[in-house]
């Protein structure tokens, strides 16, 4: 297919057309994918060979990478809306809120360790509105909770939600969790200590950064570390979870220890309505010890793995002569998928906090209509998104566009961009899985284009749209409403930008050290 100024903007249009409507109209993500979805029909049949097989096999196709993504999000949000209404996550924050009683280490430990917990499983806004009202009760402003909370968790979202957008990649690179999580966890494990420094700064400047710093650097290693192990080890759906947990861990043996200073009382934070701490933490446990079963007892994982679905499309070529070779789509293994470990446990906990009777009839409805609410717009906005991206794929819009950044800009320069176009596709989306969905496979033939590092290059690209996520006006809006600040969220907006865009060049920096050594 030749390239030309013409056909290579006709392939960057529907890119365009979805950024104009999400930010210049401010449609939902819903609503803006369907629109961006119908414009690439048009335009794949009107000038790019489209034609009613390479459509019909484009979609289904989309089912198998949109369905293996959705059935995570749907199971993480019926996870989290148990422990939710069971009043598990107020009486785990409220107990992380007595530990201590070092101000900033407070702050920390909420805005930083709490909402990246709470993005391990449950992620989309989630975290901010649930730790900013905490955050409140410590005595910070309502600007500045927002703004700790989103900064405090984005290191954590390529490996929330169960690893739902880390899933998306994985389905659209081909390439297995194994090659892509090095590199993905290296960058994400540096944002996590740049994280709390800037949190600590928002709380009380520089003299509060210094001050606290050992803490900082000893708890950003374990995030970083523990997120790095579990990655790498097959265990990417609970990384984020598993490291936010083990820092909480060892900030507690620090307490223990005398090295920081204990809360001046421990008032419990059980009652009659609510459970235990132990409780509380139990089901989260639960869930880690279920994803490690599954993942590392090998005989169990190849029994379980044996159900499976999949399908091998055959040669797809559009009227214009494009190829795309036969292969198998995205197999989903049903027993061993994250859904199903979340499924699991939710379950579990469902029984647990019933039979202590935290959950009632009345509870259980509110908790199918809250995770329906969150999830019906989330499928339509992923499903369209990605029937886009495979149609650009198959009538070769996504090679156009590759050959044209890979002569627009050089391949010294290209791997410090690529976090920037993740953050803004994030920004865009309102999340790092639509981002990695419309970006995936256009990084990846442009790295190849170049001669660079793809895994990298990914690992870059999700990076960056983890950290440009805590800045979508979407969530920031979710965020002011918890604080009443309902109407001001422009100015909230502006602050958590300036902040989130250092993480961002962070993450480019150090893509662009890694890649001069590769």
């Amino acid at each position: 297919m030749e390239l030309n100024i013409i056909s290579w903007l006709l392939s960057l249009s529907p890119l365009l057309l979805f950024l104009f409507l999400m930010i210049g109209k401010r449609w939902s993500g819903s609503k803006a994918s369907f629109a961006s979805w119908i414009y690439t029909l048009v335009i794949a049949f009107a000038f790019f060979g489209a034609n009613i097989p390479l459509i019909g096999y484009a979609h289904f196709k989309a089912v198998f990478l949109a369905g293996d993504v959705l059935l995570i999000i749907w199971m993480a949000l019926l996870f989290f809306h148990i422990s939710n209404y069971a009043g598990a996550v107020n009486v785990i924050g409220g107990a992380l809120s007595n530990l201590t009683s070092n101000k900033v280490i407070q702050v920390l430990l909420l805005s930083w360790l709490f909402s990246s917990f709470l993005q391990g499983l449950g992620g989309f806004g989630v975290p901010v509105a649930v730790t900013a009202p905490l955050l409140m009760g410590l005595g910070i402003s309502p600007m500045d909770a927002v703004v700790m909370a989103s900064i405090g968790h984005g290191w954590a979202v390529t490996f929330g939600s169960m690893g739902s957008s880390f899933q998306t990649m994985m389905a659209l690179s081909d390439y297995p969790g194994a090659v892509l999580a090095p590199d993905t966890a290296i960058l994400l494990g540096g944002a996590a200590i740049l994280s709390g420094i800037l949190i600590a700064h928002i709380h009380s400047g520089f003299k509060a950064v210094i001050k606290n710093l050992p803490f900082i650097l000893l708890i950003g290693f374990v995030l970083g570390g523990t997120q790095y192990w579990l990655a790498t080890h097959g265990l990417w759906t609970v990384a984020a979870t598993g490291a936010s947990m083990a820092a909480l861990g060892v900030t507690f043996l620090l307490v223990r220890a005398g090295i920081i200073r204990k809360g001046e009382n421990h008032p419990s934070t059980a009652s009659s309505d609510k459970p235990s701490v132990l409780l509380s933490l139990s089901v989260y446990l639960i869930l880690v010890l279920l994803s490690f079963a599954v993942n590392l007892i090998k005989p169990l994982n190849q029994f379980l793995g044996q159900v499976k679905l999949t399908y091998l499309f055959p040669q797809i070529v559009s009227n214009l002569g494009w190829v795309t070779p036969s292969e198998y789509g995205r197999t989903i293994r049903i027993f061993t998928h994250p859904s199903m470990i979340l499924l699991v446990a939710s379950v579990i906990a469902y029984i647990l906090y019933s039979r202590k009777n935290y959950l009632n009839k009345e509870s259980r409805n509110a908790i199918i209509q809250s995770v329906k609410k969150s999830g019906v717009k989330t499928s339509i906005a992923i499903f369209f998104t990605v029937s886009m991206a495979v149609i650009m794929s198959h009538t070769g819009m996504i090679t156009l566009l590759a050959q044209g950044l890979s002569n627009l800009v050089s391949a010294k320069l290209y791997p410090a961009i690529t976090p920037f176009i993740g953050a803004l596709g994030a920004f865009i989306s309102g999340s790092n899985n639509n981002s990695n969905i419309l970006f995936t496979k256009l990084h990846m033939q442009t790295a190849q284009l170049m001669g660079l590092d793809v895994t990298l290059i990914l690992a870059a690209q999700s990076a960056g749209g983890a950290l440009g996520s805590i800045f979508a006006p979407a969530k920031v809006i979710v965020g002011c409403s918890t604080v009443g600040l309902a109407g001001k969220e422009g100015k909230v907006l502006g602050k958590v930008i300036r902040y989130g865009i250092l993480l961002v060049a962070f993450v480019a920096i150090l893509t662009m050290i890694l890649a001069a050594f590769r």
